[in-house]
């Protein structure tokens, strides 16, 4: 259930179209739907904006294609994260009309179109390629959930003109979310320079005292730069779901 489907719902009623059963049968899976192994959080579109994604490491592939099946039969987007290559060639079978993304391990299926709703860019900026996999799953989970995303990579402090060139759209930019490894300086040297939130990003990139992005993360964390947050190491998907919280007010 969404908003767009319960207030289509909710006129049917009023205009007599629909029947207080027939309205009831549609209700009846909220507040969530048991499969036994997976509780289907169907009102969460209504409470967040945004319906609920759906983990792909840990489950099978019949798993994730019944809990496809219940969203789409809600009319809800589906977005899958972590999701491995052999197991969305099993997805991709039963939805043809889903996208993986392989680099970032990202699959959406939608039901409908995507509304944008938030107010301005968001831009995601990675200091180095091999960064881009976590920064991809950060553009397509925020463009999944209704902004308009621009991203910019391989600006890294190493090189720091590459950065200032490209001054103007990181101005320009509401939100910015700000992917980093090794020791992780992009985002105060991005925060020091916009009047805007940083939501950075710690990788797992990096040599063997980063200690599998813990470095970048403590770096971040002690940022001296104002208006800089952080989330979990590898975290794209919860620095998307920020950043299009604060992008919607």
């Amino acid at each position: 259930m969404n908003i767009r489907k319960l207030e289509s719902l909710l006129k049917g009623v009023k205009s007599g179209k629909i029947s207080i059963g027939e309205a009831f049968a549609h209700l009846r899976s909220l507040p969530f739907e048991d499969l036994g192994y997976a509780r289907i959080d169907h009102h969460r579109s209504i409470r967040k904006g945004f319906p609920e994604v759906i983990l792909g490491e840990g489950k099978t592939v019949s798993e994730i294609l019944s809990i496809m099946k219940e969203l789409k039969e809600k009319e809800q987007n589906i977005l899958i994260t972590r999701l491995g290559e052999e197991k969305a060639k099993g997805l991709r079978r039963v939805f043809p009309k889903s996208r993986y993304y392989p680099r970032s391990r990202v699959l959406t299926y939608f039901t409908h179109p995507v509304n944008v709703e938030g107010k301005g860019t968001i831009l995601v900026v990675t200091a180095g390629t091999t960064d881009i996999p976590v920064a991809e799953e950060a553009a397509v989970t925020a463009m999944f959930m209704g902004n308009h995303v621009e991203t910019l990579y391989d600006v890294g402090v190493a090189g720091i003109h590459r950065l200032l060139s490209e001054r103007k759209r990181l101005e320009e930019a509401r939100v910015l979310i700000v992917v980093a490894g090794m020791e992780g300086a992009l985002p105060s040297v991005v925060g020091g320079l916009v009047s805007r939130p940083v939501i950075a990003v710690p990788t797992s990139v990096g040599y063997g005292t980063s200690f599998g992005g813990i470095a970048a993360l403590l770096a971040m964390l002690n940022s001296c730069a104002s208006g800089v947050a952080v989330v979990n190491i590898d975290n794209g998907f919860g620095a998307a779901c920020i950043a299009s919280l604060i992008n919607r007010m």
